[in-house]
């Protein structure tokens, strides 16, 4: 086929073009199955691809972050530690014997044994009293104050502060709760001096209360010419004082109980100290050499104590001397309980 003239007139006026070399077809690259180009060879399961290394970083391992299986990870970063100036947002406190005495006041309420014991103690000395208080005439207050009936109540409630004092301390290394509470305070010693101090203040303050309610109550029914009215040593000593002596003997028992850490043993031991002043003496003036151990025996009993303390004989005493034998024995047996508590493992 020719080509028309006007066509070629054209042509012959456009500058000629450098020859271009022929240009092939673009084939894809890197695409498996391609028509010309080899099939990529299957990689096991579950196993990342070779990549080269860069120099200087390391490859990560499985297990560490950025390393995770068939995932190229990240080169490991260094984690920076809190600035210095961090400040906790739970506040921190030094701890002190105020906290430990919160403690043991949340842990002696608590418990059934305590309600208990000081009800129980409380019923035998207002129960007794006042039942000894309407069963006496007006005469018969003639020569002793009319707060002696408080003391027959008392002879029985002190066991109960006994028994008390020991479950106070025992009674958590039976059930294995004293490991947890010395976690919690290190300071053993500050432990045990918050449970003398909150022990002694709920049974200073129960026996006190219950006395005094007797005292009054017996002033209140015998009155007259004839009745002797008690005095405010009288009043004092019936009240604060054998308030004083059964709460220093519920402290002994509580050093007892942090010594032998056995509920049932230290109860038995301090029965024996209550009981047995009163017992063995009667015993001992048989025989003429032992006469004068058995008199100071006697006089120090815990019965001859608060009697001496209600004042119903003047050849006892006030009683305070008693009192100060019984401070003395408690301080002592106190300094061998925390010379134990520290050397002993719980």
């Amino acid at each position: 086929m020719t080509t028309p003239p006007y066509q070629q007139q054209a042509q012959a006026a456009q500058p000629s073009a450098p020859p271009q070399p022929p240009q092939q077809a673009p084939q894809p690259q890197g695409v498996p199955g391609a028509p010309g180009m080899p099939a990529a060879p299957q990689q096991a399961p579950h196993q990342p691809a070779m990549q080269p290394q860069q120099p200087g970083v390391q490859a990560p391992q499985p297990g560490m972050p950025g390393g995770a299986p068939g995932v190229q990870g990240a080169p490991q970063q260094s984690y920076a530690a809190a600035p210095a100036g961090y400040t906790s947002p739970i506040p921190i406190r030094r701890t002190h014997l105020g906290h430990a005495i919160a403690s043991e006041w949340t842990k002696i309420k608590s418990v059934r044994s305590t309600i208990w014991t000081l009800s129980i103690m409380a019923a035998l000395v207002i129960g007794i009293g006042l039942l000894v208080a309407s069963g006496t005439k007006d005469s018969d207050y003639s020569t002793t104050p009319t707060t002696i009936p408080g003391l027959f109540g008392t002879l029985l409630g002190q066991l109960c502060i006994v028994t008390l004092g020991v479950l106070v301390v025992s009674s958590e290394y039976g059930t294995g709760m004293i490991r947890t509470t010395f976690t919690a305070s290190p300071q053993r010693s500050r432990v045990l001096t918050a449970k003398a101090l909150v022990f002694f203040l709920v049974s200073f303050l129960t026996t006190t209360a219950a006395l005094g309610l007797v005292a009054l109550a017996s002033t209140g029914m015998h009155s007259g010419a004839e009745v002797m009215e008690p005095t405010g040593k009288q009043m004092f000593g019936a009240t604060v004082g054998a308030g004083l002596y059964v709460s220093l003997l519920g402290l002994l028992s509580l050093a007892v109980g942090s010594m032998l850490r056995h509920s049932a043993g230290a109860i038995t031991a301090m029965l024996g100290v209550v009981l047995l002043p009163a017992i063995l003496p009667a015993f001992l003036m048989m025989s003429s050499s032992l006469q004068t151990l058995g008199e100071k025996m006697q006089k120090y009993s815990s019965p001859n104590s608060l009697a001496a303390l209600f004042q119903i004989d003047d050849e006892l005493g006030t009683g305070w001397s008693q009192l100060g034998l019984l401070a003395g024995v408690t301080a002592a047996a106190f300094i061998a309980a925390y010379a134990l508590l520290e050397q002993r493992d719980v």
